[in-house]
């Protein structure tokens, strides 16, 4: 199936899973012909297509719980229950039981596709070394304790804060379905005092399901509640099992994580806490030119943590590593980049028709 049959068909399915944001979907539409990064983050749907065709081997690996969406900017932080502040991958909209080789080449394909000033095949071994780590030594990456080197790519500048407050401001003013509101209302302090709830778009391959915010004074400042319509993973829909429930808060909430309080499902509608210090990581200049090879390795490791949750498959993954040359995933995402790029390549050339 071509990319533009493809993408009409999740576009229709997408249409009775939720009442979907028409604007937001233009939007969608236009970031994904800007990069070719742009565009993966906006098709997981489409990636196991990528995967049947230029890597088949890895739909054979075995399959725990996995990330589905992972790529470079599929990282943030939170603060969790002892306030604690935690660095990970932060959207699980996509979670599935999906084999393990998937999330390791879509945050290796998606380095290659953002042009990061290191070598692909040194890109490849870092995420693979820190995913055979996380497998090894599951766990948080906690900024506060050992991993405190990482605070120079996180940290969150005056200016950012300002930018963060004024997005907020920015957000127009929304009436959200009944749904909406009580898992917005339910998810603040009970003497909280809301000031109105708004319209925000934000996202890649979310882009086009609702999604509000609301905004409450509490103690003194400000607040912020997001609530977004959770549907099945695009895994599912590709693979043909669009039925099955969302793995959304078994993953966030897995054992070998140090989840956010704050993150759940509500009514439908997956509900965070917003602020300065709670966010996506989005890539930057600044970002691009502090992504290293030590970065690399922990955002593997983070993936390995994630897959190690299913402690009866991570035994079967550690074997399977074992049987294995050390450059299948710089290989292996080679030969997807180029249906990647067929497919964007398509998707420019209809939008200028």
């Amino acid at each position: 199936m071509s990319f533009l049959a493809a993408n009409r068909s999740y576009e229709s399915w997408m249409r009775t899973q939720c009442e979907v944001v028409e604007d937001d979907l233009d939007r969608k539409h236009e970031r994904m012909k800007e990069s070719s990064f742009l565009f993966l983050r906006a098709t997981f749907f489409r990636w196991p297509y990528f995967l049947k065709h230029a890597a088949a081997d890895v739909l054979k690996m075995p399959a725990p719980l996995a990330v589905g969406d992972a790529h470079v900017e599929n990282f943030g932080t939170w603060r969790d229950a002892e306030v604690r502040l935690v660095w990970g991958i932060n959207d699980h909209d996509d979670a599935s039981y999906i084999p393990y080789g998937s999330d390791l080449l879509r945050l290796a394909v998606s380095v290659r596709l953002a042009s990061f000033g290191l070598a692909n095949i040194d890109a490849a071994t870092a995420i693979l070394e820190g995913y055979e780590h996380g497998l090894k030594y599951p766990g948080p990456t906690i900024l506060d304790e050992n991993e405190r080197w990482m605070r120079k790519y996180v940290a969150v500048t005056d200016d950012e804060r300002d930018d963060f407050w004024d997005g907020i401001t920015k957000c127009p003013d929304a009436d959200p379905p009944k749904e909406a509101r009580s898992a917005l209302l339910g998810s603040l302090p009970a003497s909280a005092r809301v000031e109105r709830f708004a319209r925000r778009r934000k996202g890649g391959g979310s882009l086009g399901r609702p999604r509000f915010i609301v905004i409450a004074g509490w103690q003194g400042g400000q607040i912020v509640r997001e609530a977004k319509a959770l549907i099945p993973s695009g895994w599912e829909w590709a693979t043909g099992n669009p039925g099955r429930p969302s793995r959304f808060e078994e993953i966030a909430k897995a054992s070998t994580r140090s989840p956010d309080p704050f993150l759940g499902v509500r009514n439908g509608f997956i509900v965070r806490r917003l602020s300065p210090d709670a966010r996506k990581i989005e890539r930057s200049p600044e970002f691009d030119r502090k992504l290293d090879s030590k970065l690399l390795r922990a955002m593997g490791s983070e993936v390995g943590s994630i897959h190690a949750y299913s402690s009866e498959i991570a035994e079967a993954i550690v074997d399977d590593l074992k049987g294995r040359d050390g450059s299948w995933l710089h290989a292996a995402a080679k030969a997807l980049i180029a249906l990647v790029e067929a497919d964007y390549q398509e998707w420019k050339d209809s939008e200028k028709s």
